[in-house]
């Protein structure tokens, strides 16, 4: 089953700094049909302003990945660790029995990304994080794993079973993806246009996979996707 998500009808929230829009119930929005999909709780799809962001705040027992899209964040936290992550690139963030961290847009232009919020295999693991990057060249005609609960080499890890791929199209290039009986697909467009099962997804639309279910995706513009395969 494809259940298909349209930018315009995702929750909201706005202030000076921050222009948000939520696939599944988060803050105040509260959809009882979207408070997740498998163990997938959390996309969000930000727009911050530059010289601001998120200030110093908690997390635990979750897997919070960040795919930016345009611009570059800046992360900082209680562990030490500092990074910076640019458009098109992948920061994994385990927050386990407890992390302080911060995101921040040091840049002088607006950054854009996704945030996704996966519930981990168990509760009060170590906290870690890391980032890593990913051409984007490298993707095009083909998905390429970001992060996974089975990594290799050049994979980010979580600490549960999913993977999160990266995609590239150009008009009419096709891809396919077979989302296995008990688990759980949600497929995002970060840019461009493709046709999914015959329907049409323009750019930060989404699309909620229930398997068994093959997918047949083609691209009607130049497109970027990501995508989240999960129990």
């Amino acid at each position: 089953m494809i259940d298909i998500r349209p930018f315009t009808e995702l929750g909201t929230f706005r202030n000076e700094w921050l222009n948000a829009n939520f696939h599944f119930s988060f803050s105040d929005y509260h959809n009882p049909n979207r408070m997740g999909h498998g163990k997938l709780r959390v996309w969000n799809d930000d727009t911050i302003q530059p010289d601001t962001g998120f200030q110093p705040h908690g997390h635990r027992d979750m897997e919070i990945i960040t795919y930016v899209r345009t611009g570059a964040i800046t992360h900082q936290d209680s562990m030490g660790n500092k990074g910076r992550t640019e458009a098109g690139d992948v920061q994994v963030m385990s927050a386990g029995s407890g992390i302080q961290h911060s995101e921040w847009n040091a840049e002088t232009e607006v950054t854009t990304l996704f945030q996704i919020w996966i519930t981990p295999a168990q509760s009060g693991a170590s906290p870690s994080w890391g980032t890593a990057k990913f051409p984007k060249a490298d993707r095009s005609g083909h998905w390429v794993m970001l992060a996974s609960g089975t990594p290799t080499d050049d994979t980010l890890r979580i600490k549960q079973d999913a993977h999160i791929f990266g995609a590239t199209l150009k008009a009419e290039d096709r891809l396919d993806y077979e989302i296995d009986a008990g688990r759980y697909g949600y497929l995002v467009l970060a840019a461009g246009s493709i046709e999914l099962n015959g329907a049409v997804l323009n750019a930060r639309d989404g699309a909620a996979i229930t398997g068994a279910e093959t997918l047949t995706i083609r691209g009607l513009t130049d497109a970027e996707i990501v995508f989240v395969d999960t129990i």
